[in-house]
């Protein structure tokens, strides 16, 4: 086991939940997951998502036993707004790179972008940026990169739902797009100047939802550290239940005892399909298990939090 493990095995119990950050500007998310850390006491935090250095906005993070939650929790869509500055290309594809080409021509006028934004809707492959966290051979591309190696890189399929402009003084517009996760929005504001003739890159980004977080729900992290020294920052952490958006189903202590054994339960009076997934919740309210509906039409432990506290 190592330090980490041991370290966090051995730490006394504490809130769990979801806490939604307003990352600044300059910060990584690793650095929002680190001070989290200190506002809770705790190394059991993680992210639903990572954000570039350069983006604001919307950061899930989950807290304590909720980290065994991250994968049931639909991520899907992603909603961001941006600018994009026209006519200089950069090899980071956002406003940190240097920049490797400069158009000096006339820029396109605003029917020809709104044309071209609709071109990018519904599913197509897009390649990672070489500046990107995705692992190649154990190794992030960025570190590559600041080496000044190219590598190939797999395309991956994106779905984009909506990519709206909603103002155009040339050279930038202001975006919103509307996603599936994986999407790199620096991805497409390159391929955007690429469609118009003259070059971009991604000037400015902030997320405003990730699945079920909103911007609404955010909090930057001079107020959350505030709270943590005012003992006050609990208070945020959001409902386990209300983020999975599954049903619930409340159990008798005899069926709650049974699914904490590993044994299925009959649907009773729901009719749900195989492959459904409820979030099973004790007697007290706090969330126990993910059950799923089996083939025969039993719900089956998928997973179950012994020790989740959160309110549910």
């Amino acid at each position: 086991m190592s330090p980490r493990s041991r370290r966090a095995k051995d730490e006394a119990p504490g809130p769990s939940g979801f806490l939604v950050v307003d990352k600044p500007a300059g910060w990584t998310s690793h650095d929002v997951v680190d001070a989290a850390r200190r506002w809770f006491g705790t190394q059991r935090v993680g992210h639903l998502g990572t954000l570039d250095p350069q983006a604001t906005g919307v950061l899930p993070l989950a807290i304590r036993d909720a980290t065994k939650l991250v994968s049931y929790v639909n991520a899907d869509p992603k909603v961001y707004r941006g600018a994009i500055r026209l006519g200089i290309e950069t090899d980071t594809l956002d406003g940190d790179g240097a920049v490797v080409a400069r158009h000096e021509g006339a820029l396109p006028d605003e029917a020809a972008v709104r044309e071209v934004l609709q071109t990018f809707l519904g599913e197509h492959e897009q390649v990672p940026p070489m500046y990107s966290a995705v692992k190649q051979g154990g190794v992030p591309l960025y570190r590559l990169a600041r080496r000044g190696e190219e590598v190939e890189r797999a395309p991956r399929k994106v779905r984009i739902d909506a990519f709206t402009l909603l103002s155009y003084a040339p050279p930038s517009l202001e975006v919103e797009v509307v996603c599936s996760p994986g999407t790199y929005v620096r991805v497409l504001a390159a391929e955007v100047g690429a469609r118009l003739g003259c070059g971009g890159h991604l000037a400015s980004l902030c997320r405003l939802r990730s699945g079920p977080f909103d911007l609404s729900q955010a909090v930057a992290p001079q107020a959350l550290a505030d709270e943590a020294e005012r003992g006050e920052v609990a208070a945020r952490l959001l409902r386990p239940v209300a983020a999975l958006g599954m049903p619930a189903l409340k159990l008798t202590h005899e069926d709650a005892r049974r699914v904490l054994n590993g044994a299925a339960l009959p649907q009773g009076g729901a009719v749900r399909a195989p492959g459904e997934r409820v979030a099973a919740l004790d007697p007290t309210g706090a969330l126990l298990a993910i059950l799923e509906v089996a083939p025969d039409r039993r719900l089956r432990p998928l997973r179950v939090l012994r020790r989740l506290a959160a309110r549910s």
